[in-house]
């Protein structure tokens, strides 16, 4: 038996409480204390603002943010979330994380429905000629359609079972990325996902897929442990297609369900000639 089957497995709470420890350390580092008044000579052990400095500017005792900071079993309030919130200067989606963290956020309903009824496939095939897929918020790709293999990626020659893009992207030799900007999208993915967990902690399917990505992926486990955020963007994007060359796509996301977080992608040409590119793809 090896020594990571004999550990006794966290209990969701204590998974939870440690992702916050992580989660504030990691955005408290990132602020200089001169951009909030404090001066920045004398010698500092961690990079950022101390524990004491965030307890001031926040309002809230040292001891009790130091034991929150640790993932100490603590009572915490929405009050005291907002303080903590507004002193490390997070935006809205890290907010969200920090109260869904927390236990005080609202997240989606728990449980992934990976059954789609069968008009979600049709009205996928109606939006050819342009790539569409849906996604639940694990990055599974649920259901896909000829325009997007044809494309992006032809996802129809991968088994079902290997059909997630965070495997594909960094731990799979199967995924060419047609994007351009390989690597912000990368970093966003990460961060979609870190944003999403913060639903799913203890759950087996999350931590089984985090663990495989992990020990398979140096540059997934260096932006995972950036603790970084994000929900998913609309932002013009530049694929690249070996019959036809660039084309310029900007994503338009529907939510199929907010249960698991499942939505529908489709990317759709912000020129005539990447429309024209687009039909000589899948028509032509």
């Amino acid at each position: 038996m090896s020594l990571l089957s004999s550990m006794p497995a966290a209990t969701d709470k204590e998974e939870r409480r440690r992702a916050l420890s992580a989660f504030l350390r990691s955005r408290r580092e990132r602020i200089q204390p001169d951009e909030v008044g404090f001066a920045p000579g004398g010698r500092r052990r961690t990079p950022g603002l101390r524990r004491e400095e965030v307890a001031q500017l926040a309002g809230v005792g040292i001891t009790w943010y130091t034991w929150l900071e640790q993932g100490r079993d603590i009572n915490v309030s929405a009050q005291v979330l907002e303080a903590i919130s507004r002193t490390l200067r997070l935006d809205r989606l890290e907010r969200n994380h920090l109260y869904t963290l927390a236990g005080i956020a609202l997240g989606p309903a728990k449980g992934d429905c990976s059954a789609l009824p069968d008009s979600v496939q049709r009205m996928l095939d109606q939006l050819s000629p342009y790539p569409a897929l849906v996604l639940n918020s694990r990055y599974d790709v649920l259901a896909v359609n000829e325009a997007y293999c044809r494309v992006l990626i032809d996802l129809s020659a991968i088994p079902v079972e290997e059909r997630n893009l965070l495997w594909l992207t960094f731990a799979s030799d199967e995924w060419q990325c047609a994007f351009t900007d390989g690597d912000s999208i990368k970093r966003h993915m990460v961060a979609g996902y870190r944003a999403a967990s913060a639903d799913h902690l203890g759950e087996p399917s999350w931590q089984d897929l985090t663990q495989r990505l992990l020990a398979s992926s140096p540059l997934f486990a260096e932006l995972w442990e950036r603790y970084d955020v994000a929900g998913p963007s609309s932002k013009v994007k530049v694929a690249t297609n070996e019959r036809v060359g660039a084309l310029r796509l900007e994503a338009l996301n529907l939510w199929v369900s907010q249960a698991g977080g499942m939505r529908l992608t489709a990317y759709t040409p912000v020129d005539d000639e990447t429309e024209a590119k687009l039909r000589t793809l899948v028509t032509g």
